[in-house]
């Protein structure tokens, strides 16, 4: 079964860091991309950063960049997501997801965990 599981998400005062992690299990072979998502409460889900499986293409939200590093091991099947420097406009439910060869959208995702940043 094709599964994506987060982990590392929690609390933090503004400042802060926080490591994500994703592990996929299953079917990875057939993976393009994967990158992490967010949702803050009443606002639409949106890009965060995403990398190519295979190779050094990567995309940065401009909200993030120079503070977000996404990485990936893929002897681990698993890309994290270090972030420095929080701030509590970052609070969200973070997602990983993953996108298929031939797809043009992210079509297997994980359950989410959540990032809080106090002020």
């Amino acid at each position: 079964q094709e599964q994506l599981v987060e982990s590392g998400g929690g609390s933090v005062q503004a400042g802060g860091s926080l490591r994500l992690s994703c592990r996929a299990s299953g079917r990875t072979g057939n993976i393009h991309y994967m990158g992490w998502f967010r949702q803050a409460p009443g606002k639409e889900r949106a890009s965060v950063a995403t990398i190519m499986w295979e190779g050094t293409t990567s995309y940065y939200a401009d909200s993030v960049k120079g503070r977000f590093t996404i990485s990936r091991d893929n002897a681990e099947n698993t890309i994290y997501l270090q972030m420095n420097s929080l701030k509590p406009e970052d609070t969200a439910k973070y997602y990983c997801a993953a996108r298929s060869f031939g797809s043009t959208t992210y079509d297997r995702w994980g359950q989410g965990t959540q990032v809080t940043v106090s002020s």
